[in-house]
């Protein structure tokens, strides 16, 4: 089981989230507790004016709602009264069993989950501290109730599982699921978790679930008023559908917002820059015959590599993006030596010289004036797997590791959440 706790500055907002997924039947609303009156009898305005007031009787905390979920691995055979269990003894392991909260059980992802609403206002006024909630109480109750209840745990299976536990997000399928839906999915993921400084190291993890961020052309209104949209992509990294307002969101992830996350990213990422360089330097030092093989075995270690080339098919950027540790660096920003000129010249070098060895074995001499000629005496001759790099994988097409697993999933029962 993974939790997850937020604290926003509006009830009316969390408890409209969930009621809005109850409307496109997608959710329902499965246990009320320390309410004046049953589920049954409560309709929204009950719901919501008990959480208000006890709320106002502190108004000088802002941040009063508190918006919980906890995330089941797909496996876990959950029906309604062990949902509402396992909610109580959360709620009791956090230090809000005399709060009054209202549960939700959602249908809208591969995964079983529930949401919880409540404020962290007591009915004497006082509030419940919220600092380290997350890394403390709610650890304890997590790992209590995996035991209690015989769930599957999140620890215990690697570190790289765990990460799948923690990221459970879907590629967006236009047409087969709801758009916007699919699109929140993946914003609340990646906006929230992955550690980026600009828009398009934003976007090289977006477009790995066929999402993009877009504020328009320069010229634009949109673009001059800083507005900004997400848009599906299909599978060839092309715009489908109608774009969405970043404001239409319930987690508000508009410019602004972004750029605040920029400068918070900036600092939280340096202390994982040492491990990427250790992980790419180990790959290169084991051999790569191409760019191709050095970015498959990049794939392995968790580190996916968005290459960014212009309509020419020249390749001018690298970002590298660090699944595990969820931070999203550009080459230049690692280091020169992991630049996309850099990269480049090394894989044509080695190019070079696998060329010579190979023309060396059919008698031919080779020159860099000759090169196009043997090579095509070569591709008649032997297999020249170096000839890949002419291609290299364009960022559109690009799928991450993870993702070309996703078949086989069912089979060994990855955890995804």
């Amino acid at each position: 089981m993974v939790a997850r706790i937020k604290r926003t500055q509006s009830l009316s907002r969390s408890l409209n989230y969930n009621e809005k997924k109850v409307q496109l039947k997608v959710a329902e609303c499965i246990h009320s507790v320390n309410y004046p009156k049953d589920l049954e009898a409560l309709n929204f305005y009950d719901k919501l004016h008990r959480l208000e007031h006890q709320a106002e009787l502190n108004e000088r905390v802002k941040a009063n709602s508190v918006h919980i979920s906890l995330n089941f691995h797909e496996s876990d055979q959950l029906n309604k009264e062990k949902l509402c269990a396992i909610a109580e003894t959360y709620m009791q392991g956090i230090g809000f069993e005399k709060q009054p909260y209202l549960v939700y059980r959602h249908h809208d992802a591969g995964h079983p989950h529930v949401h919880i609403v409540s404020t962290n206002i007591q009915k004497d006024g006082s509030k419940i501290e919220m600092n380290n909630i997350g890394r403390n109480q709610s650890e304890k109750a997590r790992k209590a109730i995996e035991l209690k209840f015989g769930l599957t745990q999140a620890e215990g299976r690697g570190q790289k599982q765990e990460n799948q536990l923690k990221l459970s997000v879907q590629k967006v399928q236009y047409g087969k699921t709801q758009t916007k839906q699919a699109i929140t999915n993946v914003l609340d993921v990646v906006v929230n978790q992955y550690k980026y400084t600009s828009l398009p190291e934003l976007n090289a993890v977006l477009k790995q679930y066929n999402v993009v961020a877009d504020r328009g052309k320069e010229d634009t209104t949109m673009y001059q008023k800083r507005g900004l949209v997400y848009t599906a992509l299909d599978d060839n990294g092309n715009k489908i559908g109608t774009p969405i307002k970043a404001s239409a969101f319930y987690s508000k992830p508009t410019l602004a917002f972004l750029e605040q996350k920029f400068k918070q990213n900036e600092v939280l990422r340096q202390e994982h820059k040492r491990t990427l360089k250790v992980k790419i330097d180990w790959v290169m030092f084991k051999g790569q015959r191409d760019v191709n093989s050095f970015l498959n075995q990049l794939g392995k270690e968790g580190i996916h590599v968005a290459v960014r080339q212009n309509a020419q098919g020249i390749v001018y950027g690298l970002t590298y993006i660090d699944h595990i540790n969820k931070t999203v660096f550009n080459g230049s920003d690692i280091g020169k030596e992991y630049s996309a000129k850099a990269i480049m010249e090394k894989f044509e070098g080695l190019q070079q010289k696998q060329l010579n060895q190979q023309a060396q074995k059919i008698g031919l001499n080779v020159t860099k004036v000759e090169e196009k000629s043997v090579a095509d005496e070569m591709k008649k001759s032997v297999d020249s797997p170096w000839l890949e790099l002419l291609n290299p994988v364009r960022e559109s097409n690009y799928i991450p590791h993870q993702l070309l697993k996703k078949k086989k999933q069912k089979q060994s029962k990855r955890l995804r959440l």
